[in-house]
C-alpha cells in the first residue's frame, strides 16, 4: 500500500502449521525433492491450474514438479499468507527462465490450499503467464465451479 494510507501490515510468512507445510512443499519443488513433497500431501491431493489439466494424486504431483521445475529453473517463494482453517491462501513469486526468451524473470500468483489432517489436499493456482495467454486460461481447468457453488459460466 502507498505510504500515508494508515496500512502497516507486513506479509505473513510464518506462524501457523499450514504455512510451514506450504514452505516445505515449496522447498521440495525448488530442490526436486520427491520425498519432501510427498510428506506434505494427502494421498489424493489435486492441484488445479489455469493453463493445463489438473494433476491428481500425491505421487503424480510430486513427479510432475520433479520433471517440470528443472526445465525452467523455477524457484518459488511464499510471499504472504492468510489462514482460516481448513484453508490457507498465499501470494507467491516464482523466479524462472521462460524458454522463448532465455531471460530469468519473476512471475507472481496466488494459491488457495485446502488441508486435511495437516496435509495439503487441494491447490488452486492462479497466475497470468504472458507466454500462455489464451482465452481458455482464464479459469482453472477441470475444476467443478458449479458443483462447488461458484458463479456459473453461462448466467
Amino acid at each position: 500500500m502507498p505510504p500515508g494510507n494508515g496500512v502497516t501490515s507486513m506479509p505473513r510468512q510464518s506462524g501457523h502449521p499450514y504455512i510451514e507445510t506450504i514452505k516445505r512443499y515449496y522447498d521440495g519443488c525448488n530442490s526436486s525433492d520427491y520425498e519432501l513433497m510427498m510428506s506434505t500431501f494427502t494421498q489424493d491431493v489435486v492441484h488445479y491450474f489455469v493453463d493445463h489439466g489438473a494433476v491428481r494424486g500425491a505421487a503424480g504431483l510430486a513427479n510432475y514438479w520433479v520433471k517440470v521445475g528443472p526445465r525452467t529453473a523455477a524457484h518459488w517463494r511464499l510471499d504472504h499468507t492468510l489462514v482460516q482453517e481448513p484453508e490457507a491462501v498465499i501470494e507467491w513469486s516464482m523466479r524462472w527462465t521462460p524458454a522463448p526468451t532465455g531471460t530469468p524473470e519473476v512471475l507472481r500468483g496466488s494459491e488457495w490450499y485446502l488441508f486435511e489432517e495437516g496435509k495439503i489436499a487441494e491447490i488452486r493456482s492462479y497466475h497470468n503467464n504472458y507466454f500462455l495467454h489464451q482465452a481458455e486460461n482464464r479459469e482453472l481447468w477441470d475444476f467443478d465451479y458449479q458443483g462447488r457453488g461458484y458463479t456459473p459460466q453461462n448466467t
